[in-house]
């Protein structure tokens, strides 16, 4: 459906100028240009003529059928043009024009109509506000950027059409070529999404790169991410992902989320490479699109300067990866020509009088060495190095090898015709090991998420409809908060092992419950509208007898009413004290890009000080489960420290499933913590002690 964007037989430009300080003028050129072979139909109305084309009144004129429309005028007059478009029968168009959602509410207002007016007609449209569209197959340039950029494997959107000019202007310079380049501006039709189901399937294109500001259904994203980073990769880079731009919302959890982590977790599971900057996202894309992905995690260094190769090391061990024990037989046959003053153990260092021919036998002898996963190739440019047959050399092995070759060529006016030549081989090179040691992760990484099975989400035979009633019953009363009664039930339907507990409106009621139940209890402020019972002493534990329950139960409510005045109270509840064990949260954040994000990470009242929490956006599989008990920072601590045993992992994986399924199966939780979730040693499960859930107010989307 799309390939009418970048694979037309005719184009029109709406707004072609003959002014070269126009829009219209360079959209057009850039086609003529850019070597389109279709029909060209500039339309201008005031113009019978623009660059020896002859020019027409309307798209309605034009004798001949129109596969794409590139719309260069004034905002007020986009929606009567793209009417006349859908009249036509134009089945895409690009929307350079701005004015639109940018502009504020008229705009937005402006965009709406618009977009009416494509879905009345089947029209697909990119922008607008947009620099436009590249295919350098076709080839076809209907943008109004300053030339036509090399061809190459990478295809390239960016939400920001300013950023996309910087970018064609590093592939001006050499540095990169595209297949395909799309500035998608407002989003109000095409999206990235489009994008990527569109680009999956295009052999030209090796490597799809995202530049994103936001997207509109994250969900969907991730689905068909999902499948297209299966058969290539994916890198993306997320701007507007700091603290300030975070929802505010009062749990724990919440404090602790936000977009940056939404995005984390959901690129994670979809199996998208994260970039962290625009520098990492043309390091990682160079590599992806020209040499093949490591089948493991060792990599060889092969350097003709010592420091250099000490900072290669300590890069690649930052980056996770290890460095090569290369095979005796392998060191043997390097010792056998180096000097003796080279070192063959890895780094190889063939000394700052290396000439090609050294490097040549170095790379050739490390590159068929079978514990070798990848090899990155350092060159400093001394007096007697070889700069251009080296990047020969480096080419050549590159070109016959079945693992990632990446060049590490130091310096800069004097490497910078090695460079170039790496360029033609396809070795991507980088100024700094450091770069490099973090491509070559994530080219790990890529491929262990590539060949990793694809899990279902884990489901449990729950009571639903129960959760459901509840949910209803609390609406009816105007609640969005409940307490802890209210949880006892939804973790009880869920399949949650919960202590003994009981509400108590008097304390004579808690040492009714107490005495039944057995001692030691606890005692917990129950309030829909306190949400951090420990910030205003509202627990007391470890109670051993009658007189401690009524004591606490007193306290308690008196703390309550004064710290929160207007709170409304029922009492507290009365819970059998049950064995020590560790403390773990477990909390849901409903991101507004992509639904349920739920955290895991060590519980108690420190969890906000040390923030120690990872995330996934649900529904997850228990394997991503257990992944994520494995990724905190304090993971040694559930392991078992100083003889400790080790903490039932299989039920913190079971909870934190349960849970993913409970929040995908009621979107309209919006903030949910168990803290804590008390677990015990291996074997012996676990206890949901405490939990807060808020529900979605009437009205709210």
């Amino acid at each position: 459906m799309l390939e009418a964007f970048f694979r037309p037989s005719s184009v029109a430009v709406i707004g072609a100028s003959r002014d070269p300080d126009k829009l219209g003028y360079a959209v057009l050129a850039n086609l003529v240009e850019g070597g389109f072979a279709g029909a060209l139909y500039p339309v201008n109305p005031k113009a019978d003529e623009i660059l020896g084309l002859k020019a027409y009144p309307s798209v309605l004129d034009i004798p001949a059928a129109v596969d794409l429309a590139v719309i260069v005028i004034p905002y007020p007059f986009v929606p009567a043009v793209l009417e006349e478009c859908g009249r036509k029968g134009i089945p895409a168009a690009v929307v350079i024009s701005a004015g639109f959602r940018e502009a504020g509410k008229e705009g937005l207002e402006r965009e709406r109509e618009l977009i009416e007016i494509a879905r009345r007609y089947g029209i697909r449209v990119i922008g607008p506000n947009c620099l436009g569209v590249i295919d350098t197959r076709t080839p076809l340039n209907a943008t109004f950027a300053a030339g036509m950029p090399p061809g190459g494997p990478i295809a390239f959107m960016s939400q920001s059409g300013a950023l996309g000019t910087a970018v064609l202007d590093m592939a001006l310079a050499g540095r990169i070529g595209f297949s395909r380049f799309v500035s998608l501006g407002n989003k109000a039709d095409v999206n990235e999404v489009d994008l990527l189901r569109a680009w999956g399937d295009d052999p030209e294109s090796r490597v799809i790169l995202i530049y994103v500001e936001g997207l509109p259904d994250g969900q969907e994203f991730m689905e068909v991410a999902r499948s297209v980073t299966r058969r290539k990769p994916v890198v993306a880079v997320k701007s507007g992902v700091t603290q300030a731009g975070s929802r505010a919302v009062s749990s724990h959890t919440g404090s602790l989320a936000g977009s940056e982590a939404a995005y984390r977790a959901a690129f994670r599971q979809a199996g998208v490479t994260r970039a962290e900057s625009m520098q990492q996202l043309f390091d990682y894309a160079r590599a992806f699109a020209c040499q093949p992905l490591p089948p493991g995690r060792r990599m060889a260094i092969v350097t003709n300067a010592g420091g250099p190769g000490i900072l290669a090391t300590d890069a690649l061990e930052h980056a996770g990866l290890e460095l090569a024990r290369l095979q005796p037989q392998t060191i043997e046959a390097l010792l056998a020509d180096l000097p003796s003053a080279a070192s063959a153990a890895n780094p190889v260092d063939v000394l700052g009088d290396a000439l090609a021919d050294r490097y040549a036998h170095a790379l050739e002898l490390v590159l068929a060495d079978p514990g070798v996963d990848g090899v990155i190739v350092i060159v400093t440019p001394q007096a007697m190095t070889q700069i251009e047959e080296t990047a020969h050399v480096v080419g050549r092995a590159a070109q016959g090898a079945d693992r990632p070759v990446l060049g590490c060529f130091m310096g800069e006016a004097r490497i910078e015709a090695g460079v170039r030549l790496l360029r033609q081989y396809g070795v991507p090179n980088y100024p700094f090991p450091e770069q490099a040691a973090e491509t070559l992760a994530a080219m790990v990484a890529y491929r262990q998420e590539r060949e990793r099975p694809i899990y279902e989400p884990t489901r449990y035979p729950v009571d639903a409809a129960a959760v459901q009633a509840l949910f209803e019953q609390a609406r009816r009363e105007g609640r969005v908060s409940l307490g802890e009664a209210d949880a006892r039930t939804i973790l009880q339907a869920y399949g949650f092992p919960v202590p003994p507990s009981r509400l108590a409106a008097t304390p004579e009621e808690a040492i009714e419950a107490a005495d039944e139940m057995g001692y030691p209890v606890a005692l917990k402020i129950a309030s829909p509208d306190i949400l951090h019972k420990t910030d205003v002493g509202g627990v007391r534990l470890n109670l051993g007898s009658p007189v401690d329950v009524r004591d606490a139960f007193d306290l308690i409510v008196y703390r309550a009413a004064r710290y929160v005045p207007g709170a409304r109270i029922w009492g507290c509840m009365v819970q059998k004290m049950v064995p020590p064990g560790r403390e773990i949260l477990i909390g849901v954040s409903r991101d507004p890009q992509f639904g349920p994000l739920v955290a895991f990470g060590l519980g108690g009242i420190y969890v906000e000080a040390l923030k120690d929490v990872v995330f996934r956006v649900a529904p997850f599989s228990r394997q991503e489960a257990e992944e994520m008990i494995r990724e905190i920072r304090s993971y040694p601590l559930l392991e078992g420290v100083r003889g400790e045993p080790s903490a039932d992992h299989a039920a913190m994986a079971d909870a934190l499933c349960r849970v993913s399924q409970l929040v995908t199966d009621f979107p309209e939780i919006v903030e949910l913590d168990i803290n804590p979730l008390m677990v015990f040693e291996e074997g012996r499960g676990a206890m949901a002690l405490d939990m807060r859930l808020v529900l979605k107010s009437q009205g709210e989307r």
